[in-house]
């Protein structure tokens, strides 16, 4: 009989539960006890919706990440929270968010707010782990009260319980050793303190009847060094004497050169990625000893298609022969990428709605395989007929494939991604049109969206408000956003981004191609969702998106008026994308109609056009090797989109929390005139990558955290900028905050940008 489990569930529940119980509990609206309980009810509900599988995840839920829980279980704390001696959530949550609940903070001297944890993405994700901080001194001590309240509350529901642990060699990997008097050469090191700890939750799990363990090794996708493969060796050895069986799991690629080792390695399964490593299933089942356990990853556990699941059956009912009992079913990773329930979509048009799959409905597809490998086909006969004539309709829908923007791609040519002259010419012409100062301001798009904001759109959707009052709404707003920063004396304004709900969905709603879901969230990071439009099929632009908007931003100042928008690669990998041709054809049908928005706003005289790649990192293959081709088409597809300016008009672009130095040679090939990034939470460490490489053109280091309330000091901001000019020309910096402020309130950005604006204004009169 076939296994069935699950790797992981969506942990903020149908409703975004999870987002709104963490917002009421940081602004002091509701207990700990409140969000304690807001956890184990959710915890009871996604079981309750797991009861059918062999297996049920425990250990998955997270108030913030599951990295982060893994260093608390671990005992690896920053040193700056360790002298705090209250309430372990409330510590847990200043590292992830610099402070914890207004209400907590009198606690401890550090509460009013510490640095928070760098943050960064997930593998290739759009999800953000809190990155754990190594020093030469690090050390680690057990903690399993957050697994034995899980372990209790699944027990209590009759839930047979197989816990989730990142492994030690992954977890390792994903941190980071921090600079300092303890600076760490070699996070490997770590290793022989870290396994004692890894040992001895093993051994408690046996303690609590755990038979099975899911011990997650993503980084075995990567190319690892010959010290990390042995790694992998040593500290499993470590694990052979031990009371529970360990289920190795791979996910996000392929083995490769790693599957003999992951095959080798004493433990009593491995999950692999059938969806990125079909062709592995087979060489896997060949290759592990006779008693291991091989669980395959058949549905994809990031994307929202309808699993083909005859075509599937197709090549695993051999497996299920060749294997028996050995064989185990699953999503190809946990679900934590893919929105709950399809099922709460009742305004979602009928016929795309019919091709997909959401949390919950793909454990039903789980349960479809099971039981067609189980008891045979006879027995699914109906749900695997439905399920043939939705993928049928959805390959031969006329909505899907449209001959005109596949000739526009045709005409594609070198030259439309070529700006007139060179940055050093467009830099004199841009500098005598714009007039800025040294080390200008900006900010990077978005101001916070208020109440009134919410209020306003929630009205208009629903019909109550018409298009005429909805306009003034937005225009009011959008007025208060130019008047503040003309008061704060930023240089280069932006007209606040109200009318917009998320800087992808806004734009995908205007074009075609596109589908939207009501209910569709999945977690970015904390209470950060996000609401990805599915791309299903060939993308154009009907008309204008943006142009009226900033036109009239614009109007009401003097001072120039950033364009705003959304880039191709980030449009396509923040998107749940068709899976039926290359992700690079759709980025390049994104790149045609953006590019068509950059050519209107400049003939409506915006002088400034900010082009959002915010994710281009996000979208590189898990392995270098592969990275090449994926670059070629995402440099391609942005240049595309700006470069058919003339050279007066100043092309800016935005990169969200990303490692510059493997790719910054790519990064240069964009030939942006203007390149901002996240910086302030790695304290600059991220422009390690200008040590070696003369980057040519200008760029705005970030030096506001805004995923964090703490309001950065004048001096701080001077202090990260004078790092910033060790390493690139100050006539070539500009000055801004990390990222867009629509999550932040107000009342924090407005004396955070005030002393950004009084930082630069330091520097220029030092720089005299």
């Amino acid at each position: 009989m076939v296994t069935t489990h699950n790797l992981g569930f969506p942990r903020i529940g149908a409703q975004r539960e999870l987002k709104f119980g963490l917002e009421r509990y940081w602004k002091g609206e509701s207990s700990r006890d409140e969000l304690k309980a807001l956890g184990a009810q959710l915890r009871a509900r996604h079981w309750n919706d797991q009861r059918e599988l062999d297996l049920a995840p425990v250990g998955d839920f997270a108030f913030y990440d599951q990295v982060l829980d893994m260093s608390f279980a671990l005992g690896n704390l920053p040193a700056r929270v360790q002298g705090f001696h209250g309430d372990k959530l409330d510590n847990y949550f200043r590292v992830a968010r610099g402070r914890s609940a207004q209400g907590a903070e009198e606690h401890a001297a550090c509460c009013g707010g510490v640095a928070a944890g760098e943050m960064t993405k997930w593998f290739d994700t759009n999800y953000h782990y809190i990155v754990p901080e190594f020093t030469a001194e690090t050390a680690f001590n057990l903690d399993t009260s957050g697994f034995l309240e899980q372990l209790r509350e699944a027990r209590a529901q009759g839930v047979k319980a197989k816990p989730v642990i990142i492994g030690p060699i992954t977890y390792l990997w994903l941190g980071k050793a921090k600079d300092g008097p303890g600076k760490l050469a070699d996070k490997l090191a770590l290793l022989p303190r870290l396994m004692p700890v890894y040992r001895a939750l093993l051994d408690y799990f046996k303690v609590m009847d755990v038979e099975w363990v899911q011990i997650d090794e993503p980084v075995l996708v990567t190319e690892l060094d010959p010290a990390w493969r042995a790694a992998f060796v040593t500290a499993y050895q470590g694990f052979e004497e031990r009371g529970v069986k360990l289920l190795l799991a791979t996910y996000f690629g392929q083995l490769k050169e790693n599957l003999e080792l992951a095959c080798s390695l004493p433990v009593d399964g491995l999950h692999i990625d059938a969806i990125n490593a079909r062709e592995e299933v087979a060489l896997a089942a060949q290759k592990l000893p006779a008693h291991s356990v091989l669980s395959v990853g058949a549905i994809n556990g990031r994307n929202i298609w309808k699993t083909d699941l005859n075509a599937t059956l197709d090549w695993l009912e051999p497996l299920a022969q060749q294997l028996g009992d050995r064989l185990w079913l699953a999503p190809s990773c946990s679900l934590l990428h893919v929105p709950v329930d399809l099922a709460s979509e009742a305004r979602l048009d009928a016929e795309i709605r019919s091709w997909l799959a959401f949390a919950l409905q793909k454990l039903d597809e789980l349960k479809v395989l099971a039981t067609a490998l189980n008891a045979g086909r006879d027995r699914v006969t109906h749900e695997l007929a439905a399920n043939a004539a939705a993928i049928a309709a959805r390959r031969n829908s006329p909505r899907v494939n449209n001959p005109a923007v596949k000739a526009a791609l045709a005409r594609i040519d070198a030259n439309l991604g070529n700006r007139q002259h060179a940055y050093a010419e467009r830099a004199t012409k841009q500098a005598a049109l714009l007039k800025l100062p040294a080390y200008p301001t900006t900010t990077i798009g978005s101001f916070p969206q208020t109440a009134e904001i919410r209020h306003a759109r929630s009205q208009f959707r629903s019909g109550a408000l018409d298009q005429s009052g909805y306009q003034d709404a937005m225009r009011k707003e959008i007025e208060r956003s130019v008047r503040e920063q003309e008061a704060l004396g930023l240089d280069v304004l932006v007209h606040g981004e109200a009318e917009r709900n998320d800087m992808v969905e806004y734009f995908g709603e205007q074009l075609d191609g596109y589908a939207f879901s009501q209910f569709g969230w999945v977690q970015s990071y904390g209470s950060r969702c996000v609401k990805p439009p599915i791309l299903f099929g060939d993308i154009s632009r009907p008309k204008a998106m943006t142009v009226e908007w900033i036109s009239y931003a614009q109007s009401l100042t003097n001072k120039p008026m950033k364009g705003m928008l959304t880039g191709p690669v980030t449009i396509l990998n923040w998107s749940f994308v068709r899976d039926d041709q290359p992700r690079s054809v759709s980025c390049y049908q994104l790149a045609l109609a953006i590019r068509e928005e950059v050519l209107d706003l400049e003939k409506a005289g915006v002088r400034v056009v900010q082009i959002d790649e915010a994710a281009l990192r996000e979208g590189l293959p898990l392995r270098r090797a592969q990275w090449g081709e994926y670059l070629r088409w995402a440099v391609e597809s942005f240049r595309l989109t700006a470069n058919g300016v003339r050279d007066e008009t100043q092309i800016h672009t935005h990169m969200c929390y990303s490692e510059f130095n493997d790719i910054i040679a790519s990064i240069a090939d964009m030939d942006a005139d203007v390149i901002t990034i996240e910086t302030s939470r790695s304290d600059m460490e991220l422009l390690d990558a200008f040590d070696d490489f003369n980057y040519p053109n200008e760029i705005g280091p970030g030096v506001y955290d805004i995923h964090s309330p703490n309001i950065p000091t004048q001096q701080h901001i001077v202090q990260l900028m004078r790092k910033a000019a060790e390493r690139i020309p100050a006539q070539r910096l500009w000055v801004n905050p990390d990222c867009g402020l629509k999550t932040r309130q107000w009342s924090e950005v407005l004396p955070a940008l005030t002393n950004m604006v009084a930082a630069a204004k330091t520097l220029r009169s030092q720089a005299r």
